[in-house]
């Protein structure tokens, strides 16, 4: 009998090159990787379940699976978490604006790509509890359609950009007070002067946040079919398996300054690795993860991304999350 044929749609990231490449191989899978960036793997995920494993959106694979029991909308988590990021530094308002604070976001209407959005979340969570940013104060616009149809709870109002318009460019000319997007607006990297962060400064903000939370944000996690796990029950560890394995090494590469051309790899290395410790990516099932998968978990319900409070633990196929002994 041959090895299990599987589509692995991901990122391409130095963390998941080794499964790109074919360094790497889950034990008993044949993996056909596809490449693919976010938004649009996401889309053809959730939309036309495209592929048999997934990178996908903390937040969509949430909206989906708090809807339904068990089953969880025909897809299972693993604690493997390819893309995580920081989000002070993607809170923008025009140049022009007074704002410098975001309270100072209350009263105006600012733009998002989806409510659903993962960073959109997480900002909108963290401004909340910790910049007393109150969610209903402010009008939201988001660019997108949602992947999960849902209404928002009381005293949130969201509305979509009117037809021919960018969340951008509005705020660019100041139709809009603020924006929360998961990359930097086009404005930005091309320095045009019309748009500026929030935080003058987002990587001190980033690292007092995690020095007071201990939260690096999850952004994405992985998802297995649900049939695809049911009928090969040691698949999705393997695929756990598979991941961890190429983050080792894209890690104990990343060691060596001769394989990135940066002059201050070193320098850069061991200061993330002062505030972070030592492996701020990590995998698996552990407190911290379980911590920070809480967090968003609480802000999805409260915003109504997910129609239930869900627990980390019912996001993962529960074999995933065993701590298989070994000979020491």
């Amino acid at each position: 009998m041959g090895k299990l044929r599987l589509t692995l749609a991901v990122g391409d990231y130095d963390i998941t090159r080794p499964l790109i490449d074919g360094t790497v191989t889950p034990s008993g899978i044949d993996l056909v990787v596809v490449t693919a960036p976010s938004p649009e793997r996401h889309w053809r995920m959730m939309r036309r379940r495209e592929f048999d494993v997934c990178e996908l959106s903390l937040g969509s694979y949430v909206a989906e699976r708090s809807a339904y029991g068990e089953d969880g909308g025909g897809l299972v988590g693993l604690p493997a978490f390819p893309h995580r990021r920081f989000r002070h530094g993607y809170v923008f308002v025009p140049a022009s604006s007074g704002a410098r604070a975001p309270a100072d976001l209350a009263g105006g209407s600012v733009g998002l790509r989806t409510w659903q959005t993962t960073a959109g979340i997480w900002l909108r969570g963290m401004l909340a509890e910790h910049y007393g940013l109150d969610l209903r104060s402010v009008r939201w616009v988001a660019q997108d359609p949602e992947d999960v149809p849902r209404d928002l709870p009381a005293g949130l109002e969201l509305a979509r950009v009117p037809e021919g318009k960018l969340v951008t460019e509005m705020t660019a000319s100041g139709e809009l007070a603020g924006l929360l997007y998961p990359e930097l607006p086009q404005q930005v990297r091309s320095g045009d002067g019309s748009i500026r962060r929030l935080f003058a400064d987002p990587k001190a903000a980033e690292q007092e946040y995690y020095r007071r939370t201990e939260i690096f944000p999850i952004m994405h996690t992985v998802v297995v079919k649900a049939e695809i796990a049911n009928a090969f029950p040691w698949a999705p560890r393997a695929l756990l398996d598979a991941f961890t394995e190429a983050k080792r090494l894209a890690m104990r590469r990343l060691d060596n300054p001769r394989t990135v051309s940066l002059a201050w790899l070193r320098t850069l290395q061991d200061e993330e690795r002062e505030v972070l410790g030592p492996d701020p990516w990590r995998y698996g099932w552990d407190d911290v993860n379980e911590q920070t998968l809480a967090t968003f978990l609480r802000y999805s319900f409260e915003q109504g991304v997910a129609v239930r409070q869900l627990t980390p633990g019912e996001l993962f196929w529960p074999a995933t999350l065993d701590r298989i002994p070994h000979y020491v």
